[in-house]
């Protein structure tokens, strides 16, 4: 069982600070352009709310500013200006408090290849202070619902494909059980089947667990099918939120694809160009 008295400590600490899960009030964050020497901001005066057992979707093309806005959510990167708390936690004032509640699974995941699977885990789990045997256990049982065999574990990262990969960094995201999962584009490089199985195992944490995602992602099919909400992110701003019917409506469109095209001019695999160099930073 993923349920264990580490997540449900996680679960009574956010349930004692609110229903919002994530608050993010005019945020803004400026980087230097690397070809023009000009400001851009990446993030231009962005408020959301995300409550808690939500699946909230983020679309935008390359450079919009996703990852950069997760990055802020997660405390990897400071705001210029703003507010962000995440059950209630101001993510400056509180940062220990914060990660304890949160993990990140991104698309440009890191590890040490040399290391097996099992061994890469072990280690997190360790940083996280989980006990080796709880890591074992959960680990197993995360990889199996994502369709990676025991026989896999003991093999060296660099063996394995770059789907198998992405499915140990969402295992290992998944370890401590967090409260608040930040996924960024974390189906990219799977096969459909992969993406499947990542799909469902994303909506079981927040049906079984009482977990809340907020997801940036490529495949509007996905987006369409895990989120409960969507914000749609142009050049550094939030355009459009909504459910997926609220958005077709809006436009008078008959899917998300024609929503996107309507609000930001362009398609979602396109490059943001109002972003697109302070998105690479």
């Amino acid at each position: 069982m993923l349920a264990t008295r580490e997540a449900e400590r996680h679960s009574s600490e956010a349930a004692a600070l609110g229903r919002t899960a994530l608050l993010a009030r005019g945020v803004r964050k400026v980087f230097r352009g690397a070809r023009s020497g000009k400001d851009v901001r990446a993030i231009d005066d962005v408020s959301l709310q995300v409550e808690r057992g939500e699946i909230y979707g983020l679309l935008g093309a390359n450079g919009s500013g996703k990852s950069t806005l997760i990055r802020v959510f997660a405390t990897l990167l400071e705001a210029d200006s703003g507010d962000v708390r995440i059950f209630g936690l101001d993510v400056r004032a509180d940062e220990l408090a914060v990660k304890r509640l949160i993990n990140r699974v991104s698309v440009e995941a890191s590890f040490f290849k040399k290391l097996s699977a099992m061994e890469n885990l072990m280690y997190a789990g360790r940083l996280y202070g989980v006990r080796p045997a709880d890591v074992r256990e959960r680990a197993r049982t995360i990889l199996r619902r994502l369709g990676i065999s025991e026989d896999r574990l003991g093999e060296p990262l660099e063996k394995l494909s770059r789907g198998m990969q992405q499915k140990v960094a969402i295992a290992r995201a998944l370890l401590t059980t967090p409260t608040l999962l930040l996924l960024d584009e974390p189906t990219t490089g799977l096969d459909i089947r992969s993406k499947r199985e990542v799909q469902t195992f994303v909506r079981d944490l927040r049906d079984e667990h009482d977990a809340t995602i907020l997801l940036t992602t490529h495949d509007l099919d996905e987006a369409a099918r895990l989120s409960d909400r969507i914000g749609i992110l142009h050049g550094g701003r939030l355009v459009a939120e909504g459910t997926v019917d609220e958005l077709t409506a809006r436009v008078g469109g008959k899917d998300l694809e024609e929503v996107f095209m309507t609000l930001t001019g362009r398609r979602l695999e396109e490059a943001d160009t109002e972003g697109e160099e302070a998105g690479s930073k």
